[in-house]
């Protein structure tokens, strides 16, 4: 782990930089929102007719600057709220309908919304629950200096993290000491290549990666 003397800090990108990038989630949400809708609508309509509960699923998270907001997700599991803060791939909680959206990530289609409203962007750290975030070393907690995305590096890298964590005899007690850190570590990969031209690449692999999976 970094040593929290030493380490370099990361500079934010400029006003400019930021306000471009901001321009593009703006746009590309905006149009993925109208162009996927009838997928949304699929989406929901197999969610609330196979399952109870909501259509949505709405939690807490900590977003930019360390400040929390509420991220959705069309629902997956049975009972939200109860039982650990992560998600293995045989946990009984997950309907069956909520498997497909898992593996397809079409899940994370709701977060169109959180960029479209500035809390989220197409592509930053992911952002976590406060519990975790209560953990982070003051270098890690570099990664609030940007808006949280729907990808990034970890998310590529991670995107069977339920099925590593299902093998796990402690999942929790994985994810903190293994996965996290190295997420941690992609988030910062991120933050150091910072650019419309890096999100753009980003995206593409990200889409490449769904489709391969």
């Amino acid at each position: 782990m970094a040593n929290t003397q030493t380490f370099q800090r990361f500079a934010p990108p400029g006003r400019g930089a930021m306000a471009a990038k901001r321009l593009f989630d703006i746009v590309c949400a905006a149009c993925g929102l109208v162009a996927l809708s009838p997928l949304f609508l699929i989406t929901a309509l197999a969610v609330g007719l196979t399952s109870p509960g909501g259509i949505l699923f709405c939690q807490e998270r900590i977003g930019l600057g360390g400040k929390p907001f509420i991220i959705y997700k069309f629902r997956t599991m049975r009972k939200e709220n109860s039982g650990l803060k992560i998600t293995a791939s045989g946990d009984d909680r997950i309907t069956p309908v909520g498997r497909i959206l898992r593996k397809t990530k079409l899940d994370e289609l709701a977060q169109l919304l959180n960029v479209l409203t500035g809390q989220m962007s197409f592509v930053g750290p992911r952002p976590e629950v406060e519990r975790y975030v209560r953990l982070y070393t003051p270098y890690q907690r570099q990664v609030l200096l940007v808006r949280p995305g729907i990808t990034d590096y970890a998310s590529i890298a991670y995107r069977n993290e339920n099925d590593l964590l299902a093998g796990a005899k402690d999942p929790e007690k994985m994810y903190i000491e293994q996965i996290m850190p190295d997420k941690i570590e992609l988030n910062m990969k991120y933050l150091r290549e910072i650019s419309p031209l890096a999100d753009i690449k980003l995206i593409l692999k990200t889409i490449a990666a769904v489709v391969k999976g």
